[in-house]
């Protein structure tokens, strides 16, 4: 009997900083969860290891060179194995699961999120991209389907936890706080010459290159304001920005009487990953716990908008809606894989989402094919900029 009430869990990029953690919550309360479908990129000797260990129902790996070492890896056991792309959208649409983490890295994890929803699954969002493409027809398909987005990025994860039992009061403003990456007060004279492995060194979290590098330049912060704005039914001038290095306040809430509320604890994803599987209840865990004895400080300080700018282009794109945060969202991709591969200097990712910002027509109401043709011209025209 006890069998039948686990929640059957679907991770969608299981290979990724968010889902080998997941695993590890789902490892931890066995009593509680399943692992039904897990999926990677190119990770396939990883996620074998994975499928082995928990023996879901079904694997995707997306690089199809690979379809054919995963399928012998895993033809002792009954679980199905597919590849590409298409496969993504072919296991969201199964029956088996109760919920998705869609943690797969950038734009390429809206459509499996979009059929989700459209099937009715509950979603655990740990993909800020989706929203941030195309928020307003995720969250009007979740309405629809009457789907439960439960957001994982610490920051969203914090202000939906300072929601509970507030449905009813009016948010004034949403605090998003950044511990400002490892660049913190550094100027442009100093970020010009910083390397790759400089910028993934991160003070207080442990990430994968992506999002680091957004961390780095402040991009993260930007996108999850255009995320906030979906999740929260918010206006722009609703959501602040504020540094907060110690990364032990994770956000807050401001309602209209001036009350702020702050959701806290150490810096550890394992914490919201938790809270959204288990939603609405709270799992006991042997994770690490604050000692304010230990944390003197809590300082605060307004982010440098003068010398990371790609804040800035966030909150253009944020104010100017459409298509706008697509753009932004799809130059960065390219911008921060080039910087990654040692093919530009820091300071240019900021350069190449202005001309893509520049460049690529603006559309003030799109539809799911605007925003898919607005991703292929930005990522074009950033690609030709740096001729890849």
């Amino acid at each position: 009997m006890a069998e039948s009430i686990k929640k059957r869990i679907a991770i969608f990029g299981s290979t990724g900083s968010i889902g080998t953690q997941a695993l590890e919550v789902i490892e931890a309360h066995p009593d509680l969860f399943e692992v039904e479908i897990l999926t990677a990129h190119t990770n396939d000797k990883l996620l074998v290891e994975q499928a082995i260990k928990f023996q879901p129902n079904a694997v995707v790996i997306v690089d199809e060179g690979k379809y054919e070492k995963v399928k012998k890896a895993l033809e002792s056991t009954e679980i199905k194995v597919f590849a590409g792309e298409s496969a993504l959208d072919e296991v969201a649409d199964f029956d088996t699961y109760d919920m998705m983490l869609a943690a797969i890295v950038g734009f390429a994890g809206l459509k499996p999120t979009l059929r989700a929803i459209e099937k009715g699954k509950a979603i655990a969002l740990a993909n800020k991209e989706t929203l941030v493409v195309a928020g307003d027809l995720v969250m009007q398909l979740a309405v629809e389907k009457r789907v439960p987005v439960i957001p994982v990025d610490s920051e969203h994860s914090a202000i939906f936890q300072c929601l509970i039992g507030e449905t009813r009061n009016k948010i004034e403003k949403v605090i998003l706080t950044a511990s400002g990456g490892p660049f913190l007060g550094k100027k442009p004279n100093f970020l010009v010459n910083v390397k790759r492995d400089h910028a993934l060194q991160h003070p207080n979290w442990k990430m994968g290159a992506k999002i680091t590098i957004d961390s780095a330049t402040l991009m993260n912060k930007g996108l999850e304001m255009i995320e906030a704005k979906w999740l929260f039914n918010l206006a722009p001038d609703q959501i602040e920005v504020i540094i907060h290095p110690q990364s032990i306040i994770h956000s807050m809430v401001q309602f209209e009487d001036g009350s702020i509320k702050a959701q806290m604890g150490l810096p550890d994803m394992k914490l919201p990953i938790q809270y959204a599987l288990t939603f609405p209840m709270r799992v006991a865990n042997d994770n690490p716990r604050a000692n304010f004895k230990k944390i003197p400080v809590l300082a605060f300080e307004a982010p440098d908008i003068k010398t990371f700018r790609n804040l800035g282009l966030a909150m253009m794109a944020l104010e100017k809606g459409g298509n706008f945060p697509c753009i932004l969202n799809a130059a960065n991709e390219i911008a921060v894989w080039a910087f990654l591969n040692n093919r530009i200097g820091f300071l240019d990712i900021t350069a190449v989402i202005e001309k893509c910002l520049q460049k690529i027509n603006y559309i003030e109401k799109p539809n799911l094919s605007d925003y898919f043709e607005s991703d292929g011209e930005a990522r074009n025209f950033a690609a030709s900029l740096l001729n890849i």
